[in-house]
């Protein structure tokens, strides 16, 4: 993706060398500064991609358009929306109540049912509840993002029955996802459907139906477990954690398993046809090597781009978190489904060793001596300090549960990552904040700010956070992917339904532990 628009996209020949995940979002782009995208023609042509339910048949709220937003920080009608919840629209109302700033309450009323609104679709498979949650402009459903997209509601699911039965579709349909191809990061509506994504039709790799991309990344699966174990949390239902469940949790360690290569390079590899090496791997596919020390080798980081040193950090990080807390649901939720005991003994065994591999290989000095996380190693001995605003992130180590906030050499890190030490840390005359490669140069993703206020207590860094924020949104009253650190009008993904959510519940957040911060002017 490129905030830049260097052609007519809308003239440009509809083939898979033009159409890579970035020149399609590159067209959403060139459409919206041509005043379009708050209307049908530029999402219908997105959204056109989509393959019919499998399940039953829609309800007239699931057969709204993809995105009928009329306008700047504006909702669908309601009769367009996809999916209801009064709990969301109580919490709207209390927090909203409670934001002095007329623009800023405004763009959180927007944003934060944003997923709600426009990428839920629920149905039934074998005659059980299933849900569908697209980014947004892609109609595919990623793991990472249709997990994060949700969890800035599951505080609410004990208020609203219908709200957790979308919840208990999505944990039902990623558990399908993960048994169908676990290194898998996206898929698609339809299980039997070949991809619809452009820039995937050619890749080397083992494709299956129902499989949109499959870029293996680490953290995608650490995110579903995320999602299941805090939404046991928050509602004590067990019903999502039957045999299906079970046998994909048993899915993702083995296939963590497999990738820490002890016994060769396992079954996965990956190439792509791409003048971007960060969409491809190396090596015949393999990527580049590392030394059997315990970590978890990733192909693909959270912005879907190749890694350097593939063990990377954070995700790592969030893998022992995350197998931890599903140990915990296997323990407690799954309690008698066969299986369930093994797989919390063998997921709590994984990430003990991969987290003394984290404190044996993850961490370096920076050329001042200071001591901090890095961000991929190799477990030769070779590192890389930089950080990239998808979560996880070092950055967000403390968001993600992963280190306390308080954590000396957490601190030390975040404060390089928001810093010239950081080569993807940009400051411009607009905004500043973390990018990364995936856009390029001098575009800050609006997630690194939320990011950094989630995992701040701090108001004097908070306040200046969420004025940069209400700032940079080009006047569309909703969050991007990347802005141009000096000229927000130029952005990326006018609809990208994780930083929304994101920004509505860092807003939540600050309402119930922070409200001065709101309440003050900015």
């Amino acid at each position: 993706m490129t905030a830049k628009v260097s052609q007519d996209v809308t003239k440009a020949p509809l083939t898979p060398a033009a159409l890579d995940r970035r020149s399609l979002v590159k067209g959403a782009a060139a459409l919206a500064t041509a005043g379009l995208v708050a209307g049908e023609p530029a999402r219908a042509a997105v959204a056109a991609q989509a393959i019919p339910s499998v399940a039953a048949p829609p309800t007239p709220a699931a057969q709204a358009p993809a995105n009928p937003a009329p306008g700047p920080a504006a909702r669908p009608p309601k009769l367009q929306r996809r999916f209801a919840s009064p709990a969301v629209e109580a919490e709207i109302a209390r927090v909203s109540a409670m934001i002095a700033d007329p623009k800023l309450r405004a763009m959180f009323a927007a944003c934060y049912p944003n997923t709600l609104d426009t990428t839920v679709e629920l149905g039934l498979v074998d005659g059980r509840v299933d849900a569908f949650v697209i980014t947004g402009d892609i109609p595919c459903m990623w793991l990472r993002d249709s997990s994060a997209q949700l969890l800035s509601y599951v505080h609410l699911v004990r208020k609203d029955a219908h709200l957790a039965t979308l919840f208990r579709g999505a944990i039902a349909r990623q558990a399908r996802s993960i048994l169908l191809d676990p290194y898998a990061n996206a898929f698609m509506r339809d299980a039997t459907a070949k991809t619809n994504l452009p820039w995937a039709l050619n890749d080397q790799t083992q494709m299956k139906p129902g499989v949109a991309e499959r870029k293996w990344e680490v953290d995608s699966l650490c995110w579903t477990m995320r999602l299941a174990f805090r939404y046991w949390q928050a509602s004590g239902d067990t019903s999502p954690f039957d045999s299906i469940w079970v046998s994909a949790q048993a899915a993702i360690v083995r296939t963590f398993r497999e990738q820490q290569r002890k016994d060769g390079r396992g079954p996965y590899s990956f190439r792509r046809n791409s003048d971007r090496p960060t969409e491809t791997l190396g090596l015949d596919g393999y990527g580049a090597p590392t030394r059997p020390v315990g970590l978890i080798h990733s192909g693909f980081r959270p912005s879907d781009d190749a890694c350097i040193y593939p063990f990377l950090i954070p995700s790592n990080h969030f893998a022992v978190t995350t197998l931890r807390e599903m140990a915990l649901v296997a323990e407690g939720a799954a309690q008698g489904v066969d299986g369930a005991a093994d797989l919390a003994a063998d997921a709590r065994a994984l990430a003990a060793e991969v987290a003394a591999a984290l404190a044996q290989w993850g961490t370096m000095r920076l050329p001042d001596g200071r001591q901090v996380w890095a961000y991929e190693v190799d477990g030769y001995g070779n590192a890389v300090f930089m950080d990239d605003a998808n979560v996880p992130s070092l950055l967000g180590l403390a968001y993600t549960g992963c280190v306390a906030a308080n954590d000396p050499l957490w601190q030390a890190t975040a404060a390089a990552c928001w810093s010239d030490a950081n080569p993807y840390f940009f400051k411009g005359s607009a905004i500043e904040g973390i990018g990364g490669p995936h856009v390029g140069l001098g575009q800050v993703w609006p997630m690194s700010l939320i990011v950094r206020a989630l995992s701040s207590s701090d108001p004097a860094v908070i306040a200046p956070l969420l004025r940069q924020l209400r700032d940079s949104d080009a006047g569309t009253g909703f969050m991007h992917e990347a802005v141009d650190s000096n000229n927000p009008a130029q952005f990326t993904r006018s609809w990208f339904a994780w930083a929304n959510g994101l920004f509505g519940e860092m807003i939540v957040g600050l309402a119930d532990r922070l409200p001065a911060v709101l309440a003050n002017p900015l």
